[in-house]
């Protein structure tokens, strides 16, 4: 069986802080809608190699987009590709990186902002290029592009969490007070889209060190967090998750056909595709 899946990825959001900041998404988990669950992060713990793993599954030494500064397009098969192929709809809400791994590098915002092709494999896109660019803008953007695309597949990427900590530092108010913030934003979209029938992913890529960065080996920058949303994911599986197979539990719950490694326990027996 296929379902219709949303991918939310709330940029440079670790562990400490997911655990206890996002109080909408853990009250959904005690009402027993919902699922919470960590994992590390592959190496380099960078945002353009680990949108990258998040996508296609392959780890940074694998995909060859080892930094954030290898601008071009990806080399692997993404969701979005798989997808498309298989006759199913994707949209993305994204960061322009996203745009610059699967549509076309470099990014110029006047050509590539607002993107419409149902050849290409993000069929839909509104991206942003300022790491400030409003997390409840881009939740709005995301829920624009849902009511008009009707995707299969749809990524919502904000990054203001990531971007206070870039500022402010892992430990400080302001990012800890980003990451309430995105709560909230999510407060307000999360139930209409499982009320849809969407199943919902929401993690990070990386984390945050108290120097405002990361890239290393530190638990805060390596430890994020991981909710699952949807009567499709088995909630009170026990597994030790892998990012690089968080792309093969969604293609399967896609009902896509794959090869990519997987994480099939956390799927309930009998409802997954693969």
């Amino acid at each position: 069986m296929s379902h219709r899946v949303i991918l939310v990825v709330l940029d440079g959001l670790n562990h400490a802080v997911g655990q206890h900041a996002m109080g909408h998404l853990h009250a959904l988990c005690e009402a027993g809608r919902g699922s919470y669950h960590t994992l590390d992060c592959e190496l380099p713990a960078m945002s353009r190699p680990l949108y990258e793993c998040l996508l296609t599954g392959d780890r940074p030494v694998d995909s060859g987009v080892v930094h954030n500064q290898v601008v071009r397009r990806s080399t692997g098969t993404s969701l979005f590709d798989l997808a498309v192929r298989q006759g199913r709809r994707t949209a993305a809400a994204a960061y322009h990186w996203v745009s610059e791994l699967y549509l076309e590098a470099p990014f110029v915002p006047a050509r590539h902002r607002f993107h419409q092709d149902p050849e290409s494999a993000i069929q839909a896109g509104l991206f942003y290029w300022q790491d400030h660019y409003p997390d409840d803008h881009l939740f709005s953007d995301a829920e624009a592009l849902r009511r008009l695309s009707d995707p299969d597949f749809l990524l919502v990427h904000s990054m203001n969490v990531d971007d206070a900590g870039h500022r402010h530092g892992g430990e400080s108010p302001q990012y800890r007070n980003a990451a309430r913030r995105a709560d909230i934003a999510l407060a307000d979209y999360l139930p209409t889209w499982l009320a849809e029938g969407y199943h919902v992913m929401v993690t990070a890529d990386h984390g945050m060190n108290a120097d405002g960065s990361h890239s290393g080996l530190l638990e805060e920058e390596r430890r994020v967090p991981l909710w699952l949303f949807g009567e499709a994911f088995a909630h009170d599986a026990a597994t030790t998750v892998q990012q690089p197979r968080l792309c093969g539990t969604l293609a399967s719950l896609l009902g896509l056909q794959h090869d990519k490694p997987s994480h099939p326990e956390l799927l309930v027996k009998g409802r997954d595709a693969s």
